[in-house]
């Protein structure tokens, strides 16, 4: 972490701490903003695979969102996922590759991501917004999905037909949104009232209990193929969530564990890369 964002978090921490002292209540609530808030990273010169797309937008939850699509006509369609604080752009690595094996490929910013609008995104609004890409440019033959773009496609996959013919890659996947809301808490230091307040917040506001929102609990209900990556250093999304999926030892997935790769350099590893593409 360099210096400014050392001095950027003391700030926020004192700003809580104060906040929580004086008014819980307001604290739960620029907590739960917060955490639903992803910062707006300045993205990297367009791919020249970029040149190649067509370019797509669709209007989801009062915001215009827009995408990218490849190869249409492909054979095979296939939807690719970010996650948090990500862009579709970020997977034009798999673009040439995945068009050589004739799939079109479809890929939006979520929304509060990339060129999309918005400042804020629920999980909910992620699966929905997913649904209504589903609606307007699916069926999908197959999925890939990053970390909490993981998390809304299980939740997707729950809601739409599949089979055990459609592929799905979870690439170090948000498995349990409870871990993601304990490593918010641990990084700000916020106290146990404030996150019982965060949690009624949650749930007044129209959002299941965070224990849904789970993979784990998910998984029970898909039946696609799938290929789990998750790399055992992983300090975004836990591999001791991914390892009791896991031990569940279900038919349909088949994980492969790494060392030392970590969150994002795992999706952009050429020895993975491969596998997700013999996979696919």
């Amino acid at each position: 972490m360099k210096l400014s964002q050392k001095i950027a978090l003391a700030f926020i921490r004192l700003q809580f701490r104060i906040l929580s002292f004086v008014a819980p209540q307001k604290a739960a609530q620029k907590a739960f903003g917060l955490f639903c808030t992803p910062r707006r990273k300045k993205q990297s010169p367009g791919s020249p695979v970029l040149n190649n797309a067509g370019l797509l937008a669709i209007a989801v939850n009062n915001y215009l969102l827009h995408g990218y699509s490849w190869n249409a006509g492909g054979e095979k369609k296939i939807l690719v996922i970010h996650g948090f604080e990500s862009t579709a752009t970020n997977f034009c690595i798999y673009v040439d590759r995945l068009v050589q094996k004739n799939y079109q490929v479809i890929a939006f910013d979520a929304q509060a991501h990339g060129k999309s609008e918005g400042k804020t995104i629920t999980l909910p609004e992620y699966v929905h917004t997913l649904l209504s890409i589903c609606k307007q440019f699916g069926p999908f033959d197959a999925y890939m999905a990053h970390s909490f773009g993981g998390l809304a496609l299980a939740h997707l996959l729950e809601e739409i037909p599949h089979s055990s013919n459609t592929k799905v890659v979870f690439i170090a996947p948000a498995t349990e949104t409870v871990s993601a809301i304990n490593g918010f808490f641990s990084v700000l230091r916020l106290n146990k009232k404030v996150r019982l307040l965060f949690e009624q917040i949650v749930e007044q506001s129209g959002i299941r209990s965070p224990r849904y929102y789970s993979i784990r609990r998910a998984m029970n209900n898909i039946g696609a193929t799938v290929l789990w990556l998750h790399d055992r250093e992983d300090n975004i999304t836990p591999f001791t969530d991914a390892q009791r999926v896991q031990d569940d030892r279900h038919q349909n997935i088949q994980f492969i564990v790494t060392q030392g790769l970590g969150h994002r350099k795992i999706y952009r590893d050429p020895t993975i890369m491969q596998q997700i593409l013999d996979f696919l």
